[in-house]
Parts: structure tokens; C-alpha cells; sequence
């Protein structure tokens, strides 16, 4: 039996769980008060807080630093191919150094250090720059730009690997669109295995999404750069972190603001109607990226709870592919199924480079 320690930061959380082998002996959702949070400048600067917050509540839960692997989430690393790699120091600096700015940089430098306090490996998997793309999806109309590969891919790969054994099949032999529905959203065409187009979730393309406007008009967008009225950060915080259902309603509650469109009022019925819209025009683009030939559009993440949701994209994608509903996350299973393959020698350990 193997003892997985999983690390997983989020913007106001640091959940943690113990594994022996594929089980969850041990949870928590390590919830931060925002207060706390909002102390530090960056989310770099917030190691040291979580990093004690971690070791305390092992000590309150009475576990020892007893483990065979911690695996911490994936940072925004340069492109790399899916897959468990092990930490080294050339990622860690990568991490601290990283161009994008996230919380989840601080994964996988967690799960070093506390893997060092005992003795065991530390790894990281399916990061959210998994970049797998054909070549055909990176051209943009410009020489100079090219599309990137920013996404939940932990997650989206862990939906579409559950999804294939709940079937008997292997994930390395099916054509799926994976909808992540979260704060941000990201739809991915999975080709035998690998993602090979995915709207990037973080940095303005793609649906309309509880915090992130999304896909913008272009002409619109670049008068609003050169107006003068706005700063390049607050522009940047306008497509991501205050966009879209922020923006639009004042909110990104995705409960509140399915109950109130659920019960007809305006301008949530509306606002949400839209979103939902968006979402699903770009599970038909991904479903094109696969020539047409999905055998499943799955619909993953939090707002997947949402019945209400979940039904207005069916009405107007479920002549694709069958529709599965998978919600939830998924993430901490995943890095612990990753861990545990990567001990066992049943998943390969790539070097960062």
C-alpha cells in the first residue's frame, strides 16, 4: 500500500488529502478567509502562510509526515505534454518566475519542500499548460501570434480517463469534448489521448463564463486599450477575474444566479441564457476539431451540479454526441491516481526541462 500526500491550491483554498493507494483515508478543503488572502501583494508571497497552514493541519489531524509520494497541482509552466514529471529545481524557478500569475504556481513548490521533510519523491501532473494542439489550431490571421494551450487539464483529462474505464475502453482510443464549467471554462477536443484544441481558459478566448468575459470583439477591445481610461492590469482583470457574469450581474455565484434565471428573472434569465449560449457554440467548434466524430460530450466542474444548466446545454449540443454529466472536479483523485501510477511504474515520470 502506498500513502499519497495531494496538495492542491486555489484562490481561497489549499485542499489537501492523504491516499493509500486509489482512497481518500483523509480530507480538507483548507479554506482561506479572503481577509487573509488579500494580505499578500502576490500569490508567491502567499507560500510561506500556506505552507504553515498545510503542516498545521496535518499536525491537528495527528498524521506524520510519513509518505511514499506528495504530488502537488501544476503551475503555469511552459508547454509541456501531459503526463506525471517529477519536481525539479529548474521548474520550481520556472514557477516563481512564471510570465502568467496564479495561485496554483505554488503546488508544486509545496509539494517539494514537504516531500524533502520526508524524504520521498514530489511530483506534479497534467498542469494547466498542457499543450498536445495539431498544428493547425496554434495559427492565428497575424505571423506574430500564435494560440495557446491554457486550460483545466487535470481535471478534463481525469473526466475523460473515468469516463472511459466507467465503459471498458481506454481514454488513449476515444474522440471526446470535455467541458470544464467553472469559474473559468474551457471546452478540449481529446484525440486518442491528447488534447489537440482547447479554448484558453485563462487569458480571454472562448466562452462567456462566471468570472471571465471571454471571446471579445477585437475592434472593441483594442479602442478600449487605447483610451486612455484604463491601466494594462485593469484591462487584463477585465477578462479574467471581473468578466463576464461579474461584470454582467454584479455576481459569480453560479447557485444564486441559476436560481433567480431558473425563476424567469431578468437580467439573470437573460445574462445566463447567453453564457450557456457560448458555452455551447464552442463544444460544436471542439466537436468539429474532431472531424465530427465525438463519442461523448462530457460536462464537468462545479456549475455541472446545476441541473438547470446542464439541461440548456443538452438542448442545443446532445445531436453531437451523448451528453455525460460528470461534476465536480475531480483533481485530488486525479493526482493521487497519477502518484500511485508513477510509483508503481505503471505511468511514466518525465524530467522537466
Amino acid at each position: 500500500m502506498k500513502k499519497i500526500f495531494v496538495i492542491n491550491p486555489g484562490c481561497t483554498s489549499t485542499k489537501v488529502a492523504v491516499y493509500e493507494d486509489e482512497h481518500a483515508v483523509w480530507t480538507s478543503d483548507g479554506l482561506h478567509p479572503q481577509e487573509e488572502v488579500d494580505k499578500y501583494a502576490t500569490e508567491m508571497e502567499q507560500y510561506e502562510y500556506r505552507k504553515n497552514f498545510i503542516l498545521k493541519l496535518l499536525e491537528e489531524a495527528g498524521i506524520p509526515l510519513e509518505f511514499d509520494a506528495v504530488i502537488g497541482r501544476g503551475g503555469l509552466l511552459k508547454p509541456l505534454h501531459g503526463g506525471v514529471y517529477a519536481i525539479n529545481e529548474q521548474m520550481k524557478q520556472d514557477l516563481i518566475n512564471a510570465k502568467h500569475k496564479h495561485v496554483c504556481n505554488l503546488g508544486s513548490i509545496l509539494a517539494d519542500d514537504i516531500a524533502q521533510m520526508c524524504h520521498c519523491p514530489a511530483y506534479m501532473a497534467d498542469p494547466v499548460v498542457v499543450d498536445e494542439f495539431m498544428t493547425r489550431a496554434r495559427y492565428t490571421g497575424l505571423p506574430f501570434m500564435k494560440r495557446e494551450s491554457i486550460f483545466h487539464a487535470l481535471n478534463a483529462k481525469a473526466a475523460s480517463r473515468r469516463y472511459a474505464r466507467s465503459i471498458g475502453r481506454k481514454y488513449e482510443e476515444m474522440n471526446l469534448v470535455v467541458a470544464h464549467l467553472g469559474g473559468g471554462i474551457c471546452v478540449s477536443a481529446h484525440h486518442e489521448g491528447k488534447v489537440i484544441d482547447v479554448n484558453n481558459a485563462l487569458n480571454g478566448e472562448g466562452p462567456i463564463a462566471p468570472e471571465r468575459a471571454g471571446t471579445l470583439p477585437a475592434d472593441q477591445l483594442v479602442r478600449l486599450c487605447f483610451s486612455g481610461k484604463h491601466t494594462q492590469a485593469e484591462i487584463m482583470k477585465m477578462l479574467a477575474g471581473n468578466g463576464g457574469c461579474q461584470a454582467l450581474l454584479g455576481m459569480k455565484d453560479m447557485k444564486e444566479i441559476s436560481r433567480r434565471a431558473e425563476a424567469g428573472e431578468e437580467p439573470f434569465h437573460e445574462v445566463l441564457e447567453a453564457m450557456l449560449y457560448t458555452v455551447s457554440k464552442q463544444i460544436g467548434a471542439m466537436a468539429v476539431a474532431l472531424w465530427g466524430k465525438a463519442d461523448a460530450i462530457i460536462l464537468t466542474g462545479g456549475i455541472a451540479y446545476s441541473k438547470y444548466c446542464v439541461e440548456e446545454i443538452k438542448k442545443q449540443v446532445d445531436f453531437l454526441a451523448p451528453v455525460i454529466v460528470m461534476p465536480g472536479e475531480g483533481e485530488m483523485e486525479s493526482l493521487a491516481f497519477n502518484a500511485l501510477g508513477a510509483l508503481n511504474g505503471e505511468l511514466p515520470v518525465h524530467e522537466y526541462r
